[in-house]
C-alpha cells in the first residue's frame, strides 16, 4: 500500500523533493538499524564519519531496511512497479566538526554510469534528529529539470566533496529539518547541500538510493559495484547481485 498521496506524488513531481514527517520504521526496526550504523562507525578506521558509502556491501544485515516494503512502498508511486536498489550512504556529521555538504546534484556524479538519471529517488531517512543547527539537507526546489550545472573546487579539507555547483541562488532553499526516524525524498537531479556541523548534536542519515528497472545501469562504468532487484523485474537487462 503506498504511503504517498497523489498530491505529495505531484508536488515530488514539480517540485523535486518531498518531507514525509512520519516514521518510515517501526521504533524496533530503527533501533537495529541505528545499531548497525553504530557498529560501522566503530569499525570505519580513518575515514571520517561522512564518508560511510555503500555499507551495504560490507554488512548485508541493511539490506533488510534497503529491501524493505516500508522503504519500497515509499518509492514505488514515484518510480512505477519494478525497482532496483542503486545505493546507500550512512553521512554521519559530527558534533562541531561536521563538514559542509557542497551545494550539488547527485546526477553529476553518477553521469554515464546509467543511461538516465530521472527516475532515481533518494530516501534520506533521519537517525539523528537533523535541524538547521546541526547542518540539515537544503534543497533547490524545481531544479531537477535544470540539467547539469556547471562545477567549481572547494577545500575538500571543510567539504565532504571537493567540487561544488558554481554561482547558485540559494535564496530559496529549503532546509530539511527531519525528526529521528522521519525521511524525506529527493530526485537525482535537484541541486542540495548541507552547512556544516556546528552544534554540538550528531546529525546522522542514512540515505537509500533507488531506480526503475528500465534504467540502464553499465557494468564496465560500475567496477566493483553491486544493484540489486528491490521489487518488480527488470526492464533493462541489468545484473543483479540477487538474481
Amino acid at each position: 500500500m503506498s504511503q504517498l498521496t497523489k498530491e505529495e506524488v505531484a508536488f515530488y513531481k514539480k517540485n523535486g523533493y518531498l518531507l514525509h514527517h512520519k516514521q518510515l520504521f517501526s521504533a524496533e526496526k530503527l533501533a537495529e538499524l541505528t545499531a548497525i550504523f553504530e557498529d560501522q562507525l566503530a569499525q570505519k578506521g580513518s575515514k571520517l564519519s561522512d564518508e560511510l558509502d555503500t555499507p551495504h556491501f560490507r554488512d548485508e544485515r541493511l539490506l533488510k531496511f534497503l529491501l524493505s516494503d516500508e522503504a519500497l512502498d515509499l518509492v514505488e508511486p514515484l518510480l512505477g512497479p519494478n525497482i532496483g536498489l542503486w545505493s546507500s550512504h550512512f553521512i554521519c556529521k559530527d558534533p562541531l566538526l561536521g563538514r559542509a555538504t557542497p551545494w550539488h546534484e547527485d546526477s553529476a556524479y553518477w553521469r554515464g554510469r546509467v543511461d538516465r538519471l530521472d527516475k532515481i529517488v533518494t530516501i534520506w531517512l533521519a537517525i539523528d534528529p537533523s535541524s538547521k543547527a546541526n547542518g540539515c539537507m537544503q534543497v533547490i526546489p524545481g531544479t531537477h529539470s535544470n540539467g547539469f550545472s556547471e562545477y567549481e573546487s572547494v577545500d575538500s579539507a571543510k567539504n565532504l566533496f571537493s567540487t561544488q555547483i558554481k554561482n547558485l541562488d540559494t535564496s530559496k532553499a529549503v532546509h530539511f529539518e527531519l525528526g529521528r526516524g522521519e525521511c524525506s525524498l529527493h530526485d537525482a537531479r535537484i541541486a542540495h547541500g548541507a552547512d556544516p556541523n556546528r552544534s554540538a548534536d550528531r546529525r546522522c542519515g542514512y540515505t537509500m538510493r533507488y531506480f526503475a528497472t528500465d534504467t540502464k545501469v553499465f557494468p564496465e562504468k560500475n567496477k566493483n559495484f553491486k544493484v540489486w532487484l528491490a521489487r518488480g523485474k527488470d526492464v533493462a537487462g541489468n545484473q543483479y547481485a540477487n538474481v
